[in-house]
């Protein structure tokens, strides 16, 4: 993968450099685990850490789930995000593949659909995914009783054999209710926080029940590690450059960011980034915020506003470069649509033009524009886009001064809501 930018041209030179030299000591201050928050960063080196033994676990256990008919994900926010969009981007759509359905449930409290989610499920044979570090998060604690009450009905003693829980070492309701009803664990590392941990067993079971090989998504994840490990050159590394264009756009006006993709796979990506980057730089009134489309869906919806409303906008597009599948335009001889000047066009073309000209039109309309060029969408490149964005991340909010590794804010809503259900 490779970065296409001009934006840093169009900067003094002297405000560049000095951004420059304070990303190198932010850098540096992260790999010898100095800067704020540092007792979080055990996702830096976890790409090369993550031994044979743990990945064949996984595996393993994996195996073991395929042979049901679903399997239920429960968890919120960086609990299932990360499995989610690893899943989505690399499912071809409106296949029957021979693997279990998998599920995701425990993001939200909505009744209607854990209602039909148990309806839907009380005559298969399924299993269930729980992950949660303490166990009392309320959304994946509700949906885990619901869940669990109804396979204890299917199976009986024996529902403790359908279950996993991924969660503390040592600690937690979830860990408590684990050892005492004998569920299969796997441990959410004590330094590595939910949006940093896809790469743990939290995104690495569900995405190898899916079907996806792990071992290429930790490979991809390594390569990339490497690629910006601290004797990379400043100027070579894209995950500071990108880090520092970010930062100069919004030192510049630029308050919002916009994930664009023209690929409807990578929709639940740019829901992972989005908390990723929300949660990590929305602090001390601070941060850009995340947004994001996908075009040229929503091109007939906000476009008009990307290219005409207020200028607080730039856009990161993520550009995949060959697609997995080939499909032409066919000739018509009646050409009543008019599309003939498409024929024996390949349809991914045609999106590459659309790409291209909406770049073009959103910059002329003083939206910036970065270009995140991606091979394909495969299990190794979508390794080393985890890790790029999760290293960015780290080196843009410690830029903005904000540590990226706790989220204060996000207590406040469950404090208010807790007392107001009288917990």
């Amino acid at each position: 993968m490779n970065i296409k930018q001009n934006i840093t041209n169009r900067f003094d030179k002297t405000t560049v450099e000095s951004l420059y030299s304070q990303l190198e000591n932010i850098k540096n201050n992260l790999h010898n685990g100095i800067g704020e928050g540092s007792e979080f960063t055990g996702w830096l080196h976890l790409p090369s850490e993550v031994g044979e033994s743990k990945i064949q676990e996984i595996e393993q256990t994996a195996e073991k789930l395929k042979k049901t008919d679903a399997v239920v994900i429960v968890g919120i926010g960086g609990s299932y995000l990360g499995a989610k969009a690893v899943i989505s981007a690399l499912q071809k759509p409106f296949s029957q593949q021979d693997k279990p359905e998998i599920i995701f449930a425990g993001n939200h409290i909505s009744d209607t659909y854990l209602y039909h989610l148990l309806n839907y499920l009380e005559n298969k044979n399924f299993g269930i995914v729980v992950i949660s570090k303490s166990g009392t998060t309320l959304e994946p604690a509700l949906a885990f009783r619901l869940l669990r009450n109804l396979l204890n009905k299917q199976k009986g003693e024996k529902a403790s054999e359908y279950i996993v829980a991924i969660t503390d070492k040592e600690k937690g309701a979830l860990k408590k209710l684990a050892d005492k009803e004998n569920f299969k664990t796997f441990v959410i590392p004590d330094n590595v926080g939910g949006r940093f941990s896809v790469l743990t067993p939290v995104g690495l079971l569900p995405i190898s029940i899916a079907g996806f090989d792990i071992k290429k998504l930790i490979s991809g994840a390594k390569n990339m590690e490497e690629k910006l490990s601290l004797k990379t050159n400043i100027k070579d590394d894209i995950a500071i450059e990108y880090a520092l264009v970010r930062n100069l756009l919004y030192q510049n006006g630029k308050k919002i960011e916009i994930m664009a993709n023209y690929t409807p796979e990578l929709k639940y990506f740019a829901e992972w980034w989005k908390q990723l980057y929300g949660e990590s730089e929305g602090k001390n009134h601070k941060g850009i915020f995340p947004a994001s489309v996908n075009f040229t869906t929503d091109l007939h919806s906000l476009g008009q506003y990307i290219q005409d409303g207020e200028r607080i906008l730039f856009e990161t597009v993520l550009n995949i470069k060959n697609t997995n599948t080939k499909l032409e335009v066919p000739f018509d001889n009646d050409n009543l649509d008019g599309l003939n000047y498409l024929a024996e066009k390949q349809v991914d073309f045609v999106n590459k033009q659309a790409m291209t000209g909406t770049i073009k039109a959103h910059e002329s309309g003083n939206v910036p524009n970065i270009v995140i060029d991606i091979d394909s969408l495969n299990e190794q490149n979508i390794g080393e886009l985890i890790y790029f964005f999760e290293k960015a991340c780290a080196y843009s909010a410690y830029l903005l001064g904000v540590n990226p590794f706790n989220q204060p804010g996000v207590e406040d809503y469950k404090r208010n809501m807790y007392e107001l259900l009288k917990k």
